[in-house]
């Protein structure tokens, strides 16, 4: 795996007048950074005793950086600075975010490894009263969402008529929900279906999930050596049963 890595580096590198690359830099430092919110279960959690992250991207950022031979160094972020972190070179890749096309007038995004639908959440107690997505577009309902989400944008897609409530991080949308100060918040199915779990007084809209979408990694546009590295290397890791392991690690089905 490692030689096959190097050589498609040697490829990449040989042909490219872009010495400034952060492929280049990040070798010679011998530090990837990567931005994470550490707030979306199960891709990117952080741990308040220890400050440590895991989930699904910190596995796979952490086997990026080890077979490019460098340390990894997470930059704590948000949703609402997470592109920002990108084009202001607070560090060198994000954790996933979904594909937007907002987001990508200002930033690249690596190949996709998952792709997920956006499901609709209430208090269990309250299904009889919404059991649809139109139930929810309504004047007098609440709908909360994380502000520099791409919920955020679709809340106003999929709810003109309802009263929308943009929460700042760290607060979560979900919370608002819990506390009765919103009748429900979208999110995607992966997070849906672990904060059930967590909080088995909330359920989902039962019927079906919306607006399939693709998660992939925020990377620095005008960098092609770099973005074309990490492309590669993740086609390289699809072929090889990486992603697969990882999706059977944390339970998830991509759609």
């Amino acid at each position: 795996m490692k030689k096959i890595i190097l050589t498609l580096l040697i490829i990449i590198t040989s042909f490219s007048a872009n010495a400034e690359s952060k492929l280049i830099k990040i070798l010679s430092s011998g530090e990837l950074r990567v931005g994470t919110t550490g707030d979306w279960d199960p891709m990117s959690m952080k741990d308040p005793a220890t400050n440590q992250y895991k989930g699904f991207d910190i596995d796979v950022t952490t086997e990026l950086a080890k077979d490019m031979g460098v340390k990894v160094k997470y930059i704590p972020t948000d949703w609402k600075t997470i592109v920002s972190g990108i084009t202001s070179n607070r560090y060198d890749i994000s954790t996933s975010a979904t594909k937007t096309a907002k987001r990508a007038l200002v930033v690249g995004f690596t190949h996709s490894y998952y792709k997920y639908g956006t499901v609709p959440l209430v208090l269990k107690k309250n299904l009889n009263k919404f059991p649809t997505w139109d139930s929810l577009n309504k004047s007098n309902v609440t709908i909360a969402t994380t502000l520099g989400t791409s919920q955020e944008e679709k809340a106003k897609e999929f709810f003109p008529n309802s009263k929308l409530r943009s929460i700042e991080a760290p607060a979560r949308d979900f919370q608002e929900v819990l506390s009765g100060r919103a009748d429900s918040h979208i999110t995607s199915s992966t997070e849906a279906n672990k904060l059930i779990l967590t909080y088995p007084q909330l359920a989902i809209v039962p019927d079906g999930g919306k607006n399939p979408a693709v998660l992939a990694m925020l990377i620095d546009q005008n960098d092609q050596v770099w973005l074309n590295y990490v492309n590669h290397w993740i086609e390289i890791k699809k072929a090889s049963g990486f992603f697969d392991t990882l999706l059977k690690k944390y339970g998830l089905k991509s759609l």
